[in-house]
Order: structure tokens, then C-alpha cells, then sequence
């Protein structure tokens, strides 16, 4: 198999007494869908807050096509251009439009001419069917066209890797669909993707891989198929049990 574009070896960390991540080790490679799976505090959030450095893990190395990433904010933010995050709460700039929420960060980091920022912005915003919104603020949006512009936020990057942390939690049932939609179109294209969902039917549809998280450990991954038709520990039958009755 080729190089992992990121290797997380080894990786744990705590909270004062309370360790949330234990011994997680972990590679991504290129076009791989990754979905993590697994009850609220099993862990899924913290691992990719420790991926992103939004959070420094307590054990372990995460490599980034074989190199350690290091901790210096020039490092962290030059490995952040290339393993972009979507986060459930969107964190999109109030102040902003939602053209320029989404020329900032290639203006600021990626130092592109106003131009370019603006192509790339509309091809993005297209992309996830937002153009007709360029104008306006976030405040004027629905979730789900919130959480459709941060995707395409984090597209203009031109991430390796794009990390989603719960990208449907925070959404009205019936917006859940149109991100949805948008994340399998985004597979379909070969974008090398690490989902933390809840939603079953998405991470049996479209990964390539399932990871089980419980109690800060990775227990079981495996493609979709062996997962979730034949789990191989009795902790993964259990959670997946309702979802497989249904």
C-alpha cells in the first residue's frame, strides 16, 4: 500500500486524571473515507481535535506524509492548510459574507491574489450549491447552508485530507440530508475524507473504512461491509445492535 498521508502512532491524551484517548494508532491514506464511530464520550472528537492540533495529544506522534508535525505555530498552521476541519458548529465569521468567509483564509495563509481567492471561492461555493448566497451573512442562513459554506470553506484550501467533526449534529433533522448529500459528492471526487458521525447509514454507504471508538480506544476497524454485518467484538454488536435490527 502506498505512504499513509497521516500516520498517528501510539496516541493518547488526558484531561487532568481523565484519560480520554488510550494507545490510538491509526493511518490514512490517500481517497480513503473514513468514518469514526462510537457513543458520545468514547473519544471521536478529542482524536480529531489531536489529528487537527486544535488539541496536543499527551502521548504519541502524528506524522503528516512521514514527518513528525511539530508544534511550532508556522508548522501547525502550514499542516492545517493541508488537513483542513469542518466542525459541527461551523465557525463561520458573523461579520463576513459568505464570499469573504471563504477568500479569508486563502488570502491570509495561502497569500493568493484577490483574484484567485475569489475563483477558487466561487468554484467552491458552487460546488456545495451556495453561490446564490455570496452576499450574504451567516445570520441570514439555515444550519444546513451554514455547514454547506464551511465545506466549502475548507475546499478553497485545497486540503489532502479533510477532517468533519459531527459536520450533522447540530442540524434540524431535515437539514441533515442536504450536508449529507454534499459529503457523498465530495467522496465520490476522491477527497481523502475522516468522518466522526453518528450517522449509520452514511458510514455504511460511503467509507471505505469504519472505526469503533469506545472508552478511548480504537476497538475494531474494518471496511463497512465486515463491520456492520459481521462485528467481530461484542462491544461493537452492541452499539451497532439497534442500528442492525432496524
Amino acid at each position: 500500500m502506498d505512504e499513509a498521508i497521516l500516520n498517528i502512532q501510539d496516541l493518547g491524551k488526558s484531561f487532568g486524571d481523565h484519560e480520554v484517548l488510550r494507545k490510538i494508532d491509526l493511518e490514512v491514506h490517500e481517497g480513503e473515507i473514513i468514518c469514526i464511530v462510537g457513543s458520545s464520550g468514547s473519544g471521536k472528537s478529542t482524536l480529531l481535535r489531536c489529528i487537527n492540533r486544535l488539541e496536543h495529544q499527551t502521548t504519541g506522534k502524528v506524522f503528516f506524509h512521514g514527518h513528525e508535525v511539530g508544534d511550532a505555530q508556522r508548522d501547525v498552521n502550514e499542516y492545517r492548510a493541508k488537513v483542513g476541519m469542518v466542525f459541527q458548529s461551523f465557525n463561520l465569521f458573523n461579520n463576513l459574507t459568505v464570499l469573504e468567509n471563504c477568500m479569508l483564509c486563502t488570502r491570509k495563509v495561502l497569500h493568493l491574489s484577490k483574484e484567485e481567492a475569489f475563483g477558487r471561492a466561487i468554484e467552491h461555493l458552487k460546488e456545495v450549491g451556495m453561490a446564490p448566497f455570496i452576499n450574504a451573512k451567516p445570520s441570514q442562513l439555515s444550519g444546513g447552508q451554514k455547514q454547506r459554506v464551511a465545506i466549502a470553506r475548507s475546499l478553497c484550501m485545497n486540503p489532502e485530507v479533510l477532517l468533519f467533526d459531527e459536520p450533522t449534529s447540530a442540524l434540524d433533522p431535515e437539514m441533515v440530508g442536504e450536508v449529507l448529500g454534499v459529503m457523498k459528492q465530495l467522496a465520490s471526487t476522491g477527497l481523502t475524507m475522516v468522518v466522526v458521525t453518528h450517522e449509520m447509514a452514511f458510514a455504511r454507504d460511503v467509507s471505505t473504512r469504519t472505526v469503533f471508538m469506545d472508552r478511548g480506544y480504537v476497538v475494531e476497524d474494518a471496511p463497512p461491509s465486515e463491520l456492520f454485518t459481521n462485528p467481530k467484538s461484542p462491544r461493537t454488536r452492541e452499539f451497532l445492535s439497534r442500528y442492525l435490527a432496524a
